[in-house]
């Protein structure tokens, strides 16, 4: 794999939907050409607001693809596209950003995911931050332009987000090695005020809900002490007021 590539979806769901956006990505990344690996789903958590149209938690998802080269970036536009528009909901406005790991065009998008977070932003702001990347919407106000591309420039940053997809996170035991997570790709980190480094044979209490930060471009599981060779994972699963990236009336991502 050579080229590293970052797809965001935002805005493809209503209200009373049972697959949300960030169930939707999940779903992408298996309809992707097959040489196109994805090495994540990242969800990244943008400004809650009044005057903004989000339909829960105005949460957006960003895929980590990594590429041997032989399908270009306008071929997985293509097939995204194509995606969206036959599952996305009416009612939605859903949008779609690629770009590939390139430092000028990630530092605008990252700026401007970074400003989501905190401020109001518009289609035009957009626009203007993914000059020289793919923007795009794909139905009702296209408003989803701007979660899509801002789950794209927070995501290329490295430190923002959790994964929602990771291998087989969502089918993990209830406590597990700290070798056996590190073995998967997920590093885990004390956030003891002794920073105790977790030991290889320590056990991790999962809470049967594995959803490591994206933190230094890995993804990391967060942990706190709970006994001699004993961690409990700090993340659980959590009732949700409506609707988001599960099934009505289920679990946050």
């Amino acid at each position: 794999m050579k080229e590293h590539i970052y797809l965001g979806i935002d805005d493809t769901d209503t209200l009373n939907s049972d697959c949300g956006t960030g169930k939707l990505a999940r779903a992408l990344a298996g309809s992707l050409p097959d040489d196109i690996r994805c090495c994540g789903v990242v969800r990244q958590q943008l400004l809650v607001h009044p005057e903004v149209p989000y339909t829960s938690h105005n949460s957006a998802a960003c895929l980590i693809l990594a590429s041997s080269g032989r399908t270009g970036i306008g071929s997985i536009v293509d097939c995204a596209a194509r995606y969206i528009e036959r599952h996305y909901l009416a009612g939605s406005d859903p949008g779609l950003c690629v770009a590939g790991a390139y430092k000028a065009s990630c530092d605008r998008l990252s700026d401007f995911g970074l400003a989501c977070t905190r401020q109001l932003m518009t289609q035009a702001d957009a626009l203007a931050a993914a000059n020289g990347v793919h923007l795009s919407g794909h139905g009702g106000s296209n408003d989803g332009i701007i979660g899509a591309a801002a789950a794209v420039g927070l995501t290329a940053t490295g430190w923002s987000g959790r994964y929602i997809e990771f291998g087989q996170l969502r089918s993990l035991p209830e406590t597990m090695e700290v070798a056996e997570l590190e073995a998967m790709g997920v590093q885990v980190l004390s956030l003891d005020r002794n920073a105790v480094l977790p030991a290889s044979r320590d056990t991790v209490f999962t809470n049967c809900w594995v959803r490591p930060r994206l933190i230094g471009n890995r993804p990391v599981l967060l942990v706190l002490p709970d006994g001699e060779g004993r961690w409990l994972n700090i993340g659980r699963k959590r009732r949700k007021a409506r609707a988001d990236d599960e099934p009505s009336g289920g679990w946050s991502n």
